[in-house]
This record gives structure tokens, sequence and C-alpha cells, in this order.
């Protein structure tokens, strides 16, 4: 099954993660931009390329079910 971009919620987390592994996307500074559509595109472009370029090797699922 290919890898899909999901929301993830947890007691510790609540954002964007791998379906497939342990990665979650952490945004790597403030949003920033003009407006707030702006803002919303870099925030969605920064995380998409990170989603694409990501290794699910590299991060391990911790231990409980995969999420559906």
């Amino acid at each position: 099954m290919a890898r899909e971009l999901i929301w993830v919620a947890t007691a510790n987390f609540r954002g964007y993660g791998c379906s497939e592994c342990g990665w979650v996307f952490t945004a790597s500074g403030p949003l920033v931009g003009d407006t707030i559509e702006e803002m919303k595109l870099r925030y969605e472009s920064q995380r998409d390329n990170e989603f694409s370029s990501h290794i699910c090797a590299q991060h391990p699922r911790k231990i409980g079910p995969k999420p559906k």
C-alpha cells in the first residue's frame, strides 16, 4: 500500500504524519507571509515537500497500532 499523509492525534501530538511509519511534520519555524492564504500555502508546501522526501525506514513507528 502507498503511504499517505494523514492527520495524527495523540496525547502528545496533533498534526500531519505518515500512514506507514512514525514520521510527523514539524514546521521549521514561524509561519510567514503577507496574507493568511500565503502563510497557508507556504506551510502546505513545506509539509508536502518533507513528506514526499522522507524515508520511512528512518522513522520507525512507536509502539501501538497503525492508524486507520
